[in-house]
């Protein structure tokens, strides 16, 4: 059995992210009541349900939702396959969303303006939001982007062990936030100087020989590779279940994503790891 709980901030992406896991035979259910979370569980639905996803947020109300990260350890304690999914996006994003769809934050009141209902809606979350297995920032992600890293991240059967992000990005438009490592590879030779290779991306042959070519390159692939394949299982063995790995070069064309391409392979090959290659710049 699969149960994952869907929280987080209004406006992040959690009615959708339960239509996804709908659509991947999951039996949802949205803004369950915290307190009934082990009421639930008892009944009869378990029995004939392998995959369920429930939606639990704000909208029970403030003094519900602080008992949610409690609910969250016996969960865990009781079925092994379980995970907490926290949404969460950037404050200036989530005023947008409803100022474009017009919809009520369920914090609004005479005495607070959707700034303030924002924060404080963050302030409640802060606790279920530090004991979650997988936090998504969906800031910059439209709804079909959203929809496929659940489906990979998530909604696969019979996983072993931990399941691995490697993640190029460019920091010329910043660092991802949901990052367990972030790696800086700037300082590696750049082919974006080389004229023949400056539109090719660290997915084409060229770029590939080209970086391949260099032993700092090299250097840097290994002593990434030695360094998670020693800190890897400890975190195992504290029982996370997802890891992001986060490769950033300048642009996040180039260098990082040769670099990520080469460790998501030989974690898959070599340590036979769930793995999930993004590359959040070639996606644009």
């Amino acid at each position: 059995m699969h149960i994952i709980i869907v929280t987080g901030i209004s406006g992040s992406g959690k009615t959708l992210a339960l239509n996804t896991l709908e659509d991947q035979n999951y039996y949802c259910i949205d803004n369950l009541p915290p307190e009934l979370l082990p009421e639930l569980l008892k009944t009869s639905l378990i029995d004939y349900q392998q995959k369920i996803a429930i939606g639990i947020d704000i909208r029970s109300g403030t003094e519900a939702i602080k008992t949610l990260p409690n609910l969250t350890k016996e969960l865990k304690a009781k079925y092994t396959r379980s995970d907490i999914i926290y949404l969460y996006a950037d404050t200036n994003i989530i005023k947008k969303r409803y100022n474009e769809t017009r919809r009520k934050h369920p914090l609004i009141d005479n005495t607070k303006s959707l700034d303030k209902a924002i924060a404080y809606e963050e302030s409640l979350l802060e606790n279920i939001s530090q004991v979650a297995d997988l936090r998504i920032d969906t800031s910059k992600t439209d709804i079909y982007q959203l929809s496929c890293f659940l489906k990979q991240r998530l909604c696969k059967d019979n996983i072993q062990g931990m399941s691995l992000m490697f993640q190029s990005f460019g920091f010329k438009y910043s660092a991802p936030c949901d990052s367990d490592f972030i790696f800086d590879v700037r300082c590696l030779p750049n082919p974006y100087w080389v004229n023949k290779l400056r539109m090719l991306t660290g997915l084409d042959s060229d770029i590939q020989e080209w970086l391949a070519g260099h032993n700092d390159v090299q250097e840097m692939v290994s002593d990434i590779s030695r360094f998670l394949k020693n800190w890897i299982p400890k975190f195992e063995a504290n029982q996370k279940a997802y890891m992001t790995i986060s490769i950033g070069c300048t642009g996040g064309r180039h260098r990082s994503v040769y670099v990520t391409e080469q460790l998501a392979q030989l974690f898959k090959s070599e340590y036979q790891k769930d793995v999930i290659i993004h590359h959040r710049e070639l996606v644009k």
